[in-house]
């Protein structure tokens, strides 16, 4: 595996197991602790996106190229679908395909049915789809607001579960090389409490996977300034290899992200004032915006195929 610098990762999975057409997740990997959402990500991730929907939603109209080929590039008829769809930029991209979207954000999906998408509230640990419905599976931007390893890998397991055999899975994420290191500079790292408290054991460490996935580099543009991208493709029915524990990470990889929402967006349902109010959020008078601070786990290089190659044998062992 070659070494590169980037700012997220992308990968592809080919679903190549069988399964059953309505076997419910795998039991040891639905365990209530996975399932109930840590306090770090209700405040910090699910309330910060309610209060923040309408601005979070103006700026999110361009679609990320490498995402838009993916779409594209799938049969004509396929059923796709989108966990953590946000504003639902991506639904009905390719019309030759069937989507349809989930996000945590009642405020999202409300902008999505407004749009005439097909969405529903869903969390991403637990999607309300059978075993084996879609064609293909997206999750941009949306594991590294998950807090813990284990919820970061049902996640996966998830996206995993319900494509059909033969299907394809695409997902992005922050990573921890950012080729613009002031980027970082204007992010909180988690005071060690947090880390503590809601990373869990031996989260986040770094491995490396012995197996066929290979590494390119592919450049991305967005409006919150990401760059380049860390794309893996995958096929499972090769997934293979011994997994190799090494040293825990030592890069800060916990960090509270602001977003700064201007005044006169403030006050959407009052979502702003009750922040300001309990201090989930804080005024900044010189840029004339309520911060907002989200929380991001930015992964670490060669932690996103570990994840997903023991996620991948995790419902390859339950089917």
């Amino acid at each position: 595996m070659k070494q590169i610098n980037t700012k997220s990762d992308e990968s592809y999975i080919t679903h190549n197991s069988s399964s059953a057409a309505a076997s419910a997740p795998p039991a040891a990997a639905s365990s209530i602790s996975v399932k109930s959402t840590p306090e770090i990500e209700k405040k910090f991730v699910h309330h910060v996106y309610d209060a923040i929907a309408p601005h979070f939603s103006s700026t999110r109209y361009a679609k990320w190229p490498k995402v838009a080929e993916f779409l594209q590039n799938l049969h004509p008829g396929s059923l796709i679908l989108d966990a953590g769809c946000g504003n639902g930029k991506y639904l009905g991209f390719n019309q030759d395909c069937f989507f349809i979207g989930c996000d945590i954000s009642p405020s999202l999906i409300k902008i999505c049915l407004d749009r005439g998408n097909e969405v529903l509230v869903a969390d991403a640990v637990n999607l309300p789809y059978r075993t084996g419905f879609g064609d293909a599976a997206i999750s941009i931007a949306v594991l590294h607001h998950l807090s813990t390893e284990n919820r970061r890998r049902k996640a996966i397991e998830e996206l995993v579960r319900v494509v059909k055999k033969g299907g394809l899975v695409l997902i992005t994420v922050w990573a921890v090389e950012q080729e613009d290191e002031a980027l970082v500079k204007k992010w909180t790292p988690l005071a060690e409490k947090y880390v503590e408290e809601w990373q869990g054991p031996g989260s986040p460490r770094a491995t490396r996977v012995s197996s066929s996935l290979s590494l390119e580099s592919i450049p991305e543009s967005e409006e919150s300034g990401l760059g380049g991208e860390e794309m893996k493709v995958c096929d499972k029915s090769e997934i293979s290899g011994d997994l190799k524990e090494e040293k825990n990470v030592k890069n800060q990889q916990e960090y509270f992200v602001p977003w700064h929402l201007p005044y006169h967006r403030a006050e959407v349902s009052g979502a702003s004032a009750h922040a300001l109010a309990t201090g989930l959020a804080t005024k900044d008078d010189v840029k004339g915006a309520v911060v907002y601070n989200r929380y991001y786990h930015v992964f670490s290089e060669g932690e996103l195929e570990r994840d997903l190659v023991d996620s991948c044998c995790a419902v390859f062992l339950a089917s």
